[in-house]
């Protein structure tokens, strides 16, 4: 009986830790269903005003298509690297590979206000190595804010992409290749496919960090190029707003489906194992 009784103790710390984590997105949530207008607590009466202002206000119809631009192609870009680096760092026998490892993984450890200041004065002034210049005049522009969050969006699918690699049998890649196949073939039709969950998995993570995005994205953008996120950390400094808890809610739909997405995407291989 005390064993129980103990037993119980994990399992009630535990969901209240899960309680405490998910009011204020229940309660973020709830506001934004108000009539109010202002953010108030329990929400008072029931309206879909602030999700209409949202679709049909200009302030957020210029942002959603700058958030969503940046977060599909700063992924697919951070993806794409990510795959080829972590394929070239498992299969090939290169001199400071666990070096290399870190220094893809270090945008994920380095304080983003740090990266953020490296960035606005690179973005800005530009780094010259001898005639190459890299950067400069990309603040406030779109290409700008993909090339950010392809920095920060990479270590994620790499980690995810390597630890596929490592459990993919190598004897396949080996008879593909005795087979008369090139090494470009021999990666898209039986490394590539045997990874894909992990790949896809990274590209997810790194869609929801370039989505979510506020430190990096509040040094590179400008009054006329900026995503969801600023805006809606600019308003609430200024105004309490119900339509902030209405985007924010909008995006919480996103990030949820995407992990939804994700969690098929792993139980599929799983289900094939299976059978």
């Amino acid at each position: 009986m005390d064993r129980r009784r103990l037993g119980c103790f994990p399992l009630a710390f535990s969901f209240l830790v899960i309680v405490v984590l998910l009011a204020p997105i229940l309660i973020s949530v709830a506001m934004s269903f108000t009539s109010a207008d202002t953010l108030t607590f329990p929400p008072v009466g029931f309206s879909l005003q602030w999700y209409q202002a949202v679709i049909h206000g200009p302030k957020w119809q210029d942002r959603l298509p700058v958030s969503l631009t940046v977060a599909v192609a700063s992924s697919l870009l951070a993806t794409s690297i990510a795959t080829l680096a972590a394929f070239a760092l498992v299969r090939g026998k290169i001199r400071g590979g666990n070096l290399i490892s870190t220094l893809f993984i270090a945008p994920m450890i380095v304080p983003a206000v740090v990266l953020a200041t490296g960035m606005y004065f690179v973005w800005t002034k530009g780094w010259s190595l001898g005639p190459i210049t890299v950067g400069g005049r990309l603040v406030g522009t779109i290409p700008g804010l993909i090339l950010a969050d392809t920095v920060i969006g990479i270590p994620l699918p790499f980690i995810l992409v390597r630890a596929s690699l490592g459990s993919v049998d190598l004897s396949l890649e080996q008879a593909a290749r005795n087979l008369g196949a090139s090494p470009f073939t021999t990666f898209t039709t039986i490394t590539l496919p045997l990874i894909m969950p992990g790949v896809l998995s990274g590209l997810i993570f790194a869609f929801m960090s370039s989505w979510d995005e506020v430190v990096i994205a509040s040094f590179l953008s400008s009054p006329r190029v900026s995503t969801v996120p600023v805006a809606i950390f600019q308003q609430l400094r200024e105004t309490l707003d119900p339509s902030a808890a209405a985007i924010s809610s909008m995006l919480l739909l996103v990030s949820v489906t995407l992990v939804g997405l994700l969690s098929l995407a792993r139980r599929k291989p799983a289900q094939l194992k299976e059978e």
